[in-house]
């Protein structure tokens, strides 16, 4: 794959935190390793800033951002001369027919980027296709969250289809942008090893935890509004499951891909009712001590209500009614303010009927396929060795596949791919419009159901794992969270 040049990236919210936090440095490594061609990059912004002022908040970012090893004079000059301010008013139709005289006739290979809140994607998509900016060769991009509930996000849906067809709309999720996720793809669908034994037979769980350390930070307007089930759980999780048990694509393109995820989605078992107390724990972080510092509990951070009732951590027992994972429990869970930044997806498989060797413990019996997606990523696999010596003690060891241990090798962001694929026309790591509903309708009956009890969310510790309830949702299956195993 290659991106056409030559190429236009309008990026709406072009100076907000995702921008400069990810976006701007993505494109900067694009650009460094020689798989940006030339182009313009537009950051459109309400603020009207000369160019000096602009391009030294870009500069800030990236050395906020990247390893100083990346930051070379020479490239960041050759970059910055592919990077344009744009003040536009969103809300203004004078402000799309400004865009259109700056972006001109030609008709290059565009992308316009909503970095906004979904608020804007109406009067954005409305200006664009007044302005005549919207060809059949355009594209826009997405950030999650794409709507509150499966209401909102079918309206959404629609308002976006007016304008542009499914082809051309590309919903993202950046977690389906690691090396290590699309790895887990390979080694399933490559390797007889582990697709022979991918199913209820020989595995026991799969867990899937997206942890971090950081509590709610300078983002508390907008998660009182989403807390961990919407900002988390319905997009990045729900994918991460739909990678991990989905059925062999007959093709490795965008929708076959994606038509196995939706299957799965739609092979969700309901949790309703009376059983979302059992399969469905809801926390929320108290004080405590986090990365070795004090820290307040969620009700006393700025800008969070008192007697807020969000949740910050969710941890749900989720099972697949199909052949494949027949009796086979998904755990997932995320949260803020816990031990330790971390994202992992994993296989524990079953133990083995009868060891043979009688000082073998019992937690050794059963191998383990370990994907760990952040803070570094790699994959590895514990399996049981002899322990050097006399008798036939065994021991756990581990074989371990790293990327970065590959020398010369630099593992690309997942900001880097998505954007990469994009520019150069591959939707396969993006999201259609069915898998984004299926995900918000399997979702929408837990929170319902939060709305209707208005129960406080079980409180946590920060620096802890979580409630207590998400250790016993695993325990009483005779389970532990993989941090305790």
């Amino acid at each position: 794959m290659h991106i056409n040049a030559p190429y236009e990236l309008v990026l709406f919210g072009g100076l907000g935190d995702l921008a400069l936090r990810k976006l701007m440095p993505a494109l900067y490594l694009l650009y460094r390793d020689g798989r940006l061609p030339s182009g313009r990059i537009f950051a459109a912004t309400r603020q009207t800033l000369e160019r000096e002022d602009f391009l030294g908040r870009i500069e800030k970012a990236l050395k906020s951002h990247l390893p100083s090893e990346y930051l070379e004079l020479a490239t960041w000059e050759g970059f910055s001369q592919c990077l344009h301010c744009l003040t536009i008013d969103l809300n203004s139709a004078q402000g799309y027919l400004d865009l259109a005289t700056t972006l001109g006739s030609d008709d290059p290979n565009r992308v316009y980027y909503l970095a906004t809140g979904s608020d804007l994607y109406t009067p954005i998509c409305q200006g664009l296709h007044d302005s005549g900016l919207i060809k059949s060769n355009s594209k826009i991009v997405l950030e999650k969250p794409i709507g509150h509930d499966y209401e909102s996000a079918s309206a959404i849906n629609n308002i976006v289809s007016e304008y542009f067809d499914e082809c051309q709309i590309y919903r993202i999720d950046h977690y389906l942008g690691k090396e290590t996720v699309q790895n887990l793809m390979v080694l399933r669908f490559a390797n007889s090893l582990f697709e022979s034994q991918w199913n209820q037979h020989y595995i026991d769980h799969i867990q899937i935890t997206i942890s971090e350390s950081i509590g709610v930070e300078k983002r508390a307007e907008f998660y009182e509004q989403v807390g961990a089930m919407r900002d988390m759980f319905q997009n990045h999780l729900l994918q991460l499951l739909c990678i991990t048990a989905m059925e062999p694509p007959a093709r490795l393109d965008p929708d076959s891909v994606r038509d196995e995820k939706v299957k799965v989605l739609r092979a969700l078992k309901p949790i309703v009712g009376n059983h979302i107390s059992d399969n469905v724990v809801r926390g929320q972080y108290d004080a405590g001590v986090a990365e070795g510092k004090p820290v307040p509990r969620y009700r006393d951070e700025p800008g969070v209500h008192p007697k807020s009732m969000t949740e910050t951590f969710v941890a749900v027992k989720v099972e697949i009614d199909n052949w494949r994972w027949a009796g086979v429990p998904f755990y997932l869970r995320t949260g803020k303010r816990l031990a330790e930044r971390a994202c992992e997806i994993v296989v524990h498989f079953k133990e083995i009927p009868h060891s043979i060797f009688p000082l073998q413990h019992k937690s050794t019996m059963a191998n383990k396929l370990v994907f760990r997606l952040q803070p570094d990523e790699g994959v590895r696999l514990m399996l049981c060795e002899k322990r050097v010596g006399p008798g036939m003690n065994v021991r756990p060891m581990n074989l371990s596949l790293n990327p970065a241990n590959h020398k010369q090798t630099r593992v690309p962001e997942a900001y880097e791919r998505l954007l990469f694929d994009v520019l150069s026309g591959n939707a396969t790591l993006f999201l259609r419009d069915d898998e984004l509903l299926e995900a918000w309708r399997w979702v929408d009956p837990i929170l319902s159901y939060w709305e209707e009890i208005e129960q406080r969310p079980e409180p946590y510790t920060s620096g802890s794992w979580g409630p207590a309830a998400a250790t016993l949702l695993l325990a009483k299956e005779g389970r532990l969270w993989d941090e305790n195993s």
